[in-house]
């Protein structure tokens, strides 16, 4: 007897409507189990008694936005792959949201052909298992956390997958794409600086305490792991 394996359930939370209708509409399509919340405070009674496998968050929402309610989940631990939806496009605020706990950006208007892409690769990184030692670091996909001389450090889905690409890798250049395929199977267009966003906010993890480089830029290439 076959038995179908479960569909990925996706929360869409985003105070406009039609945006939420169409993300319900795209998602079902794609074959994803879909439910929606008009803002933050409607995410959090949802999630209550709906385990969603992963969120798509607007930024800028009335009454509780986007950033309060990925903090709130991130500080009661729970490791849901967010995807943040923003209006605004500068890098400052993209960081902000990575910083926050979320997993992937998108900025708006976007292409339902892009989001629905973003949510298959990140869909397709739960669960992630799986570790690696190297020198000065100990990467456990699993709970998406490395032990940085014996401090633990918690990462988003895709900087676990970019971590896991770099290190399994390590003293050797990975290309950009190499990396992007890793993260996003290959639907973030070469143009598109996510990558770059995405090894600064690595980077400010594994040294923001002033420690020596670990990922190093190789310019026109991509980047090369040394820790």
């Amino acid at each position: 007897m076959n038995v179908n394996p479960p569909r990925t359930r996706v929360l869409v939370v985003d105070d406009d409507l039609q945006i939420r209708r169409s993300l319900e509409t795209a998602l079902t399509l794609d074959g994803f189990d879909v439910a929606t919340a008009a803002d933050g405070d409607d995410a959090l009674r949802v999630l209550i008694d709906w385990d969603a496998d992963l969120l798509i968050l607007d930024l800028m929402m009335r009454g509780r936005d986007g950033l309060s309610v990925c903090r709130t989940l991130r500080a009661a631990g729970d490791p849901v792959p967010i995807l943040m939806l923003t209006a605004r496009d500068g890098l400052q605020d993209r960081v902000i949201g990575l910083d926050a706990g979320a997993d992937d950006y998108l900025s708006k208007p976007f292409a339902l052909e892009e989001l629905t892409a973003r949510v298959r690769a990140l869909a397709r990184r739960l669960p992630a298992t799986g570790a690696s030692t190297h020198e000065r670091i100990h990467l456990d996909t699993a709970s998406r956390s490395v032990v940085l001389d014996g401090a633990t450090i918690q990462l988003t889905t895709l900087e676990t997958a970019l971590l896991a690409c770099l290190t399994v890798n390590a003293g050797q250049v990975v290309p950009r794409s190499v990396l992007s395929e890793a993260l996003w199977g290959g639907t973030v267009a070469p143009r598109s600086n996510s990558l770059e966003v995405y090894v600064s906010s690595l980077r400010s993890k594994l040294e923001g305490t002033g420690g020596p480089r670990m990922i190093l830029t190789v310019r026109g290439v991509g980047y090369r792991f040394v820790g």
